[in-house]
C-alpha cells in the first residue's frame, strides 16, 4: 500500500466525522471533493475501484464546447462548455492543449431545414450538414468566445486550399472549415493531480480508492477493498457521483426514487498505428458525419491516431469493451473520410469504451440525449445529493454547482471560485513550454525527448520527478522507453497506486500508446514487487489480472503482448 493512502487510512480511523462523503471518485466526484475541500469542509472521497478508472478513463480525450450542441438548441451548455474549456487551457496546460480541427464539406445548403427544426425542438436524426449551416454554427460557436477569445477564429477553405492541406481527404469534399477546440493527453493523470492538490491544500480531507461506503440501518461504513477492514463514517451530506452507476448507488445508500435518473450510452474508440494515416491528417483532427448522421473524429494522439466513437443504448451499468462490429464501423468510418489510406484492424494497438451517465431521455437517436448537468436532492436523515449527466469538460461548472447546493444545505458560505486555479502542474507553467524543457535538460543532464516527456506528464511539477529519478540508480524500463524505472517508484510513491493496472492504465500511458509488452510487463512487475516487499506469488495474480484485463477490456491479448518483444527487438536492431 503507499505510503499516502495507508495515512489516509490512518487519519479515517482517528476521525471518522465528516461534512461530506462524496461515493464516486471519476472526474465529476473529485471535482466537486476538490470544490468542497477548498471551501473549508471535511470531505471524504470514496471510490470502488481506482481514481479515474470508469467512464472517466474513456472519454473521447477531447475538450470541446459542444459544436454539434447548437443543433439541439442547447445554448448554455455550449457557454458553458466553451468557458471550461478555455479554464483548462490556462489551468492545465501540461495536459490540455489547443486541437485545430477540420471540417470537411461536401455540399452548400444541406441540413438548413433539418438544423432549423432541431433549433425549435424536433429530435430526429440529422441530416448531413452543408457549408451554411456550418458556418451559422462555427461563427455561433466564435461569438459565445469573443469576450475572452484565447483560440483563433474559424475560417474557411477552397477547394484548392482544401486538397493542398490534406491531399488525401475525399474527393467528396468541396471545401472545408478549421476552427479550433482542444485535447487532453492523460485525463485519468489530471484526475490524480487535483486529489494531490486537496492533499496539500486541505490535509483533513481524505481520499480512498478501492474503498466502499454502504449502509446498514441508520449507520454508514466505508470498507478498505484491499484489506476488508471496515471503519464506521458519519456523514451529515451525501454526494452520489457514481456516474452510470448512480441509480445503483442510492439504493445501496438508502435513497429511494420513483424512477431512473440515469440512462446510459456506450462510446467506443480506437488507437490506430498507421503513419500514412497521422500524415494524412496534417496535424489536425477532423470531424466528420458517418453515413448514420453520427459525427466522428479522428486526430494525432500521443504519436498514434485516435478515432472514434459508437454511441450505443446501454441498460446496463458495468465494465464494457470495443466489440468486433463497434471496431468495423469506426474503421468504415474513416475509410469514408480518407478512402485512400489502407487502415487495417491489426494496426489497432488499443480500444477502449465506456458508458457516457447521461440522463435519462427516451430519444430514438441517441446523439440528441443531452450532455447537460443537474443535481438532484434526495430526502433523508442523510440528504443525498445525485449528480446527473456530465461531461470531461464540463466537471469543474458541474462541481461547482454541485458543491454550492449542499453548501447551501449545510449553511456554509463559498471562499473562493475555482474558475482560474492551476491545476498539479499547470500551476506557473511558461507560456512558452520551450523554456522549461531547456532547463530541465540543463539542469538535470537529461535528453531533450526525456524532458519533453516529463514536461508533458507532470508540467512544473517535473523538476520534483527529475530530482527523485537522479537521487538513485534509474535506466529506461526498457530500450527506447522514456518511462524509468526511478520514475515508476516515485508514481507508486506518491499517487495512490495500488496495482499494476494502476500503472500501465491510468499513471502512465505505456497501454494506450501500445507500448505495454509481455517483457516491459516483467520489468514493471519485478520494481512493484521489490518496492512494496509483496510475494511472488502476488505479484504474479497481479500480473495475470492485468493482461486479463488487457484481453477482455482492451483489445491486447496476451499473444499481442508477447509478439510486442520481437517488435521492440526489431526496432531497437
Amino acid at each position: 500500500m503507499s505510503e499516502p493512502r495507508q495515512q489516509n487510512l490512518t487519519n479515517l480511523r482517528k476521525n471518522a466525522t465528516f461534512d461530506v462523503v462524496v461515493v464516486g471518485g471519476g472526474v465529476n466526484g473529485i471535482g466537486v471533493y476538490r470544490e468542497l475541500a477548498l471551501q473549508g469542509l471535511r470531505v471524504l472521497l470514496v471510490e470502488r475501484n481506482d481514481f479515474a478508472s470508469g467512464c472517466s478513463a474513456a472519454p473521447s480525450r477531447m475538450i470541446h464546447g459542444g459544436l454539434r450542441y447548437l443543433e439541439n438548441g442547447e445554448f448554455d451548455l455550449v457557454r458553458e462548455s466553451l468557458q471550461e474549456r478555455d479554464a483548462l487551457l490556462l489551468n492545465a496546460p501540461h495536459m490540455v492543449r489547443p486541437l485545430p480541427t477540420v471540417i470537411p464539406i461536401t455540399s452548400v445548403f444541406s441540413g438548413m431545414f433539418n438544423a432549423a427544426a432541431s433549433f425549435v425542438g424536433w429530435q430526429g436524426k440529422p441530416s448531413s450538414r452543408g457549408a451554411v449551416p456550418i458556418k451559422l454554427g462555427l461563427s455561433l460557436y466564435d461569438w459565445v468566445t469573443r469576450k475572452r477569445r484565447i483560440l483563433p477564429r474559424h475560417h474557411f477553405n477552397s477547394a484548392g486550399r482544401t486538397r493542398k492541406n490534406w491531399p488525401a481527404l475525399t474527393p467528396k469534399a468541396t471545401r472545408s472549415a478549421v476552427y479550433y477546440d482542444a485535447q487532453i493527453t492523460h485525463p485519468e493523470r489530471l484526475c490524480v493531480e487535483m486529489i494531490r492538490d486537496v492533499a496539500a491544500e486541505a490535509p483533513d480531507c481524505i481520499a480512498l480508492n478501492y474503498a466502499e461506503m454502504t449502509r446498514d440501518g441508520d449507520s454508514f461504513a466505508v470498507t478498505d477493498r484491499r484489506s476488508g477492514a471496515s471503519v464506521p463514517v458519519i456523514p451529515k451530506v451525501i454526494v452520489n457521483a457514481t456516474g452510470a452507476w448512480l441509480d445503483d448507488t442510492v439504493n445501496g445508500l438508502g435513497g429511494r426514487v420513483n424512477e431512473r435518473m440515469v440512462s446510459g450510452t456506450k462510446g467506443s474508440h480506437l488507437i490506430i498505428d498507421n503513419p500514412a494515416l497521422y500524415q494524412a491528417l496534417g496535424g489536425h483532427m477532423v470531424y466528420f458525419e458517418n453515413t448514420d448522421g453520427r459525427v466522428c473524429i479522428v486526430f494525432p494522439y500521443q504519436g498514434k491516431v485516435l478515432a472514434g466513437s459508437t454511441d450505443i443504448r446501454v441498460d446496463k451499468a458495468e465494465h464494457v469493451r470495443c466489440e468486433p462490429d463497434e471496431l468495423d464501423y469506426i474503421l468504415g468510418s474513416l475509410r469514408l473520410v480518407f478512402p485512400g489510406v489502407e487502415i487495417a484492424s491489426d494496426q489497432v494497438v488499443f480500444s477502449y469504451s465506456g458508458i457516457r451517465p447521461l440522463p435519462r431521455s427516451d430519444q430514438d437517436f441517441t446523439g440528441r440525449i443531452s450532455r447537460g448537468h443537474d443535481t438532484r436532492r434526495l430526502d433523508g436523515d442523510v440528504p443525498q445529493f445525485c449528480m446527473v449527466g456530465g461531461k470531461w469538460t464540463t466537471f469543474r461548472a458541474f462541481g461547482e454547482q454541485t458543491a454550492d447546493e449542499v453548501m447551501g444545505e449545510l449553511g456554509h458560505s463559498r471562499r473562493a471560485s475555482t474558475l482560474g486555479l492551476s491545476i498539479g502542474g499547470g500551476a506557473q507553467f511558461p507560456d512558452d513550454p520551450e523554456r522549461l524543457k531547456t532547463r530541465l535538460v540543463a539542469d538535470f543532464r537529461i535528453a531533450p525527448e526525456r524532458a519533453h516527456h516529463l514536461m508533458e506528464h507532470y508540467g512544473t511539477q517535473a523538476d520534483d520527478v527529475a530530482q527523485f529519478c537522479r537521487s538513485g540508480q534509474d535506466a529506461p524500463l526498457t530500450d527506447g522507453c522514456l518511462y524509468t524505472r526511478a520514475e515508476i517508484i516515485w508514481l507508486m510513491r506518491t499517487e495512490y497506486v495500488e496495482t499494476l493496472s494502476d500503472i500501465v492504465l491510468r499513471r502512465t500511458a505505456l497501454a494506450i500508446t501500445g507500448q505495454i509488452s509481455d517483457a516491459l510487463l516483467a520489468q514493471l512487475a519485478e520494481i512493484f514487487a521489490h518496492e512494496r516487499g509483496i510475494s511472488p506469488q502476488e505479484i504474479n495474480n497481479q500480473k495475470q489480472t492485468l493482461i486479463h484485463e488487457l484481453s477482455e477490456f482492451y483489445g491486447v491479448t496476451a499473444e499481442a503482448l508477447t509478439a510486442r518483444n520481437k517488435e521492440r527487438r526489431t526496432e531497437c536492431a
